[in-house]
């Protein structure tokens, strides 16, 4: 009964893989952004910081759920914004630049993300989304 419970807790390989995979995005992500370690701390929920700079170094974990869903949002932040705009560039730069919209109101969407919350992430995601058409 004891091992069977033990082997319940311990996480999965896939648990693994998929925390490593989600970090390494994040992460490759963050530096075209050019984000700093608090921005990324921000936009990952907010972990502690000895947690944070552990997943910065060694990108293995085992994430808990609203650390993937935040990410899954960058993600989709990310691949808009390279579908939407004309070269690379243009879409790293793109979060930091004041934007008219009214959700971002003369902000920009990084102020917006850096708010803290997973519905922010959400909003950036969907006003991409419908601007992708």
């Amino acid at each position: 009964m004891k091992s069977q419970r033990k082997a319940e807790i311990a996480p999965s390989f896939a648990e693994e893989q998929l925390g490593e995979t989600a970090l390494t995005a994040f992460f490759n992500i963050a530096a075209r952004w050019r984000l700093t370690s608090d921005e990324e701390r921000t936009l990952l929920g907010n972990p502690p910081r000895s947690t944070f700079y552990k997943w910065k170094k060694s990108k293995k974990a085992v994430l808990p759920q609203d650390t993937l869903e935040r990410i899954s949002y960058i993600l989709g932040i990310f691949k808009a914004l390279n579908i939407l705009l004309p070269n690379t560039e243009a879409a790293n730069e793109w979060i930091k630049r004041p934007n008219a919209a009214p959700l971002f109101n003369g902000q920009t969407a990084l102020d917006k993300m850096l708010v803290g919350r997973v519905v922010d992430l959400a909003d950036v995601r969907r006003y991409l989304d419908a601007e992708r058409g």
